[in-house]
């Protein structure tokens, strides 16, 4: 299904307008938020100044209330002291009352100046100012303060315990109680007041909260009303194009399936088509081949019978007709070495004739089945080798049924049988130079195996085209791949060669189903 797009789609208005889109929300995104996280952080930033003056506030509150519990504990030595007459216990009082004095001191004076100390007693760094009416509280406070200094330093100053007893002593001690009150009346002045400005300063604080929590309310009414709600709309409306090109591209695909469909059936036609005609040529090539290789064996019988029954016949008579010439002659007293050496010479071209017949088509293979041929040809080769004086031994083991004549294989796997062997045990002797050669037929999962080894020279597959003997074992091949058989050859140099075929027992001269193992 042709499209026809009119512009190019990177350079339309639309697509320009979908990539500024996202750019221009990102940044409006990132603006606000920047925003946020700013009013936020000033609202952070006040809240924790105003705590941390806070907590300064309510330490001086702290030391403030602490003055009217010390001069309470002043007062209290005092009078202890009025009522001692131990020396070592008066100047025991008199410490105590010069180091309480000197913490209310300590605190008074920071107090009025507005210093800070931490709760393990180092000095702030930090100072507050005291409000005016802080300020003149404490300057309420200043001639009673001043009072107590007067009456205490006086009563430190005394030596011995009857001196309290003295008018100077008395006076200290009345001046200390008289302002005792009025000093803890003017202090508890002093607290109530930085109490109150305290929480002035919280309830400021509250309503600065307040308004900036409605800020950022206002502000995230804006961000959710100017920003994602058209940042909303534009996400459906993406959504929605994108689910009409969702739809467009399934009904595209689905018209892309059923085409697929149609050119994987038509490919797969056209490879069935192709598959056939190449089974075709396999077949008719495997019949030719078999009619040349059934039409070579009935040449090679023909062949075998004229030399039996022509050649040998016409050499027996040959050999004959010189034995009675050479009786004749020694009857007359003649002797002639050349008859003799004539008469030799014809037994043994008898003899290779009849070894050339019985290669060609040994009558024990037709007559009696493989195992005797097989018998035969190990036999005559074990019996040429070793009048030639050659250490050759070839053994044969076979399944004992396949010995018995009544079970005779088809004649066609007989003979292939045999080829495959003679071929085989030839290119040993003549080309690997073996001294060892075993062959062993046996039947197993309905396959009969023939497996030839030899201790020969071996050589490389590899060269098998360059090899002398490599038409003999092309002819082995296309021997077992007519029979459907597997062909596999295994040589190593110098650790000999092993050659193993495996033919299906009820096999066919001709099969239709062509199996690449058979290669091998």
């Amino acid at each position: 299904m042709p499209v026809i797009l009119n512009e190019h789609p990177d350079f339309s208005p639309a697509s320009r307008h979908s990539q500024e889109e996202p750019i221009r929300l990102t940044r409006l995104y990132t603006a606000t938020l920047l925003g946020l996280a700013l009013l936020l952080t000033i609202a952070e930033v006040i809240t924790q100044w105003q705590i941390d003056k806070f907590q300064d506030e309510l330490w001086l509150i702290r030391y403030t209330a602490t003055q009217r519990h010390q001069s309470q504990q002043i007062a209290k030595k005092a009078l202890q002291l009025a009522d001692t007459r131990d020396s070592t216990t008066f100047r025991a009082i008199q410490s105590e009352l010069g180091t309480l004095f000197s913490a209310i001191e300590r605190s008074h004076l920071e107090g009025r100046q507005g210093l800070v100390r931490d709760s393990i007693g180092r000095r702030s760094t930090r100072m507050i100012e005291n409000s005016p009416e802080v300020k003149q509280r404490y300057q309420n406070v200043k001639p009673h303060f001043e009072a107590l200094q007067t009456s205490i330093r006086q009563l430190i100053a005394l030596k011995e315990p009857e001196q309290i007893k003295s008018v100077s002593g008395q006076a200290s001690l009345k001046l200390l109680l008289a302002n005792e009150n009025p000093f803890l009346e003017k202090i508890d002045l002093v607290v109530r007041q930085y109490t109150a400005e305290l929480r002035q300063n919280l309830t400021r604080l509250q309503r600065v909260e307040l308004w900036l929590h409605l800020l950022t309310l206002c502000t995230l009414i804006g961000i959710a009303y100017f920003i994602y709600r058209p940042a909303a709309r534009r996400l459906r409306q993406t959504i929605d194009r994108l689910v009409d090109a969702e739809k467009r591209t399934t009904d595209v695909n689905r018209k892309l399936t059923s085409a697929n469909k149609s050119l994987k059936k038509a490919r797969q036609q056209l490879f069935d088509a192709t598959k056939l005609q190449f089974q075709q040529q396999i077949n008719e090539q495997k019949s030719r081949t078999a009619y040349l290789m059934a039409g070579q064996e009935e040449e090679r019988k023909r062949l075998s019978r004229e030399l039996h029954d022509g050649l040998g016949q016409m050499l027996t008579a040959i050999k004959l007709q010189v034995e009675g010439l050479e009786a004749r002659l020694t009857n007359e007293g003649v002797t002639n070495s050349n008859l003799s050496a004539l008469k030799t010479l014809i037994t043994q071209t008898i003899q290779e004739t009849r070894s050339i017949s019985n290669n060609l088509m040994p009558s024990v293979l037709s007559d009696f089945g493989l195992i005797p041929g097989l018998r035969m040809l190990v036999e005559s080769h074990n019996r040429a080798e070793h009048e030639g004086g050659s250490p050759l031994r070839i053994t044969l083991q076979a399944d004992e049924w396949l010995s018995d004549s009544a079970h005779r294989l088809d004649k066609t796997i007989e003979i292939t049988l045999y080829r495959v062997s003679q071929e085989a045990v030839t290119n040993a002797i003549r080309h690997g130079k073996a001294s060892k050669i075993d062959i062993q037929l046996f039947e197993k999962d309905q396959y009969l195996h023939l497996t030839i080894t030899d201790n020969g020279a071996g050589f490389k597959t590899q060269r098998l085209v360059k090899e002398p003997h490599g038409q003999g074992v092309h002819n082995i091949h296309e021997r077992i791949k007519l029979l459907n058989g597997i062909f596999k050859l295994t040589s190593t140099p110098g650790k000999g060669t092993k050659l193993k075929v495996s033919i299906p027992y009820h096999s066919q001269l001709i099969s239709h189903d062509y199996d690449q193992t058979n290669a091998g």
